[in-house]
């Protein structure tokens, strides 16, 4: 069948003068002070924007329709003390500007400040406080989300365990978590399932864990700052991660946690004043270069067959012990570069700014150390250093060590000195 020229003319301009009036349908409403927020969303249309005034709104508030919900001059959405403060349902949802509290909390129906639900893509939460809720955002089945510029805070009257999480990531792709400040939660960032995700710019602190990945891969986190938690960074059965310019700093276990991680790169990193700086446990086939390890009570924990990793550039400086190492084998780092080590006893005979003689991080007085922390009062003494060097001539008495063949002559970062003495309160 033909359609004239004059009829497709018709039906162009049907089309477009639809597609106007869907575009010129959505509206921005005021919602005022003592209004009802819940009947100005189930009023809204799709694409609609509410401007809600300063003032306090009560209720648990779904959005099942793509809006956005603009505070002015930072109203607050309470949730009463149960369920979801707000349930996101619908893709393409904004959230700014917002104060959102006083969730429940029932860890079974992990109520949170807000819920995304699955399906909910795309969603945006910029600019808001999120405060005295049991999750600050869940987020679950649902891609391309942006967390930005928020200020997130827990339940910290409740103990950790019955704390949520400040942002949890369940079963997503392409999340974007930016510039938001995190704490008293049970772990400011909780990732599970989550890939193709950017973590950038936070800071984390007064957590059970600045950040925890499980099972997740091709994610990466950079330029954060996780301090006074119990661990800065844990990644933990996963690969393909890119950990690089973070700080953590002041934590009371670790600072970088890396437990059944492959494939993975840290670099760049400060890891200062933890009682672990860097715990490895089952890592194999990840590249560790360019991080400084300072002041911490023991530079790296290193277990558990983690073979095959390269380890170069690194700066390792006055911890207290530089490395603990339980192994079978010597493992040898720095093969390429070499990395530093403050307590490096050797020479540097031909000006290449390599050691000459090989530094083992775990020998036969480090052990003693370890075994008997309280031999470390003697760690200057003359009959200590007779051991040390009798224990490197005689093999019978050498241990499995971390082994660097070459070690550097200089560290490599310019500001060590700003990073001492940055410890968790009372450790």
């Amino acid at each position: 069948m033909r359609i004239s020229l004059k009829r497709w003319y018709v039906l162009l301009l049907f089309a477009f003068w639809g597609g106007t009036a869907a575009i010129t349908h959505a509206k921005t409403v005021l919602v005022k002070a003592g209004s009802s927020l819940q009947a100005a969303i189930s009023d809204a249309q799709d694409g609609d924007v509410l401007e809600i005034e300063r003032g306090l709104y009560v209720g648990n508030f779904l959005v099942n329709k793509r809006l956005t919900l603009r505070g002015l001059r930072r109203p607050t959405l309470s949730g009463g003390m149960h369920g979801d403060t707000i349930r996101v349902t619908a893709p393409d949802v904004v959230l700014e500007g917002l104060i959102v509290r006083d969730s429940g909390d029932s860890l079974k129906d992990q109520n949170a400040g807000i819920y995304i639900f699955p399906g909910a893509h795309r969603a945006v939460v910029r600019n808001s406080e999120l405060t005295y809720n049991l999750f600050g955002l869940w987020i679950e089945k649902s891609n391309d989300v942006l967390i930005e510029a928020n200020t997130i805070t827990g339940k910290r009257d409740y103990n950790s365990s019955q704390r949520g999480n400040g942002v949890q990531l369940y079963n997503t792709n392409g999340a974007k978590i930016l510039n938001n400040h995190i704490s008293f939660v049970r772990d400011a960032l909780y990732v599970d399932v989550s890939h193709h995700a950017l973590f950038k710019g936070n800071k984390l602190h007064h957590s059970r864990y600045g950040s925890h990945y499980m099972n997740s891969y091709y994610n990466v986190w950079e330029d954060n700052d996780s301090y006074y938690n119990r661990g800065g960074l844990a990644l933990m059965e996963t690969r393909d991660q890119i950990v690089r310019n973070n700080r953590t700093w002041g934590n009371s276990d670790h600072g970088i946690m890396l437990r059944t991680i492959q494939d993975s790169v840290i670099e760049n990193n400060i890891i200062a004043g933890n009682n672990r700086g860097l715990f490895i446990y089952d890592v194999g086939y990840v590249t560790l270069k360019n991080n400084l390890v300072v002041d911490n009570r023991v530079g790296v924990h290193l277990s558990a067959g983690s073979n095959y990793n390269q380890v170069e550039g690194n700066d390792f400086v006055a911890n207290r012990e530089q490395v603990r190492y339980v192994g079978a084998k010597d493992e040898i780092w720095g093969v390429r570069t070499g990395n530093y080590w403050s307590n490096y006893a050797g020479w540097d005979r031909n000006g290449d700014q390599r050691g000459d003689l090989a530094y083992e991080a775990n020998n036969l007085v480090d052990r003693m150390n370890w075994r008997y922390p309280s031999s470390q009062l003697l760690a200057g003494s003359p009959a200590v250093q007779v051991l040390r060097g009798v224990s490197q001539q005689f093999p019978v008495l050498r241990v499995p060590s971390v082994v660097d063949p070459h070690p550097r002559m200089h560290p490599g970062n310019n500001n060590i000195g700003l990073w001492f003495g940055m410890h968790y309160p009372g450790m």
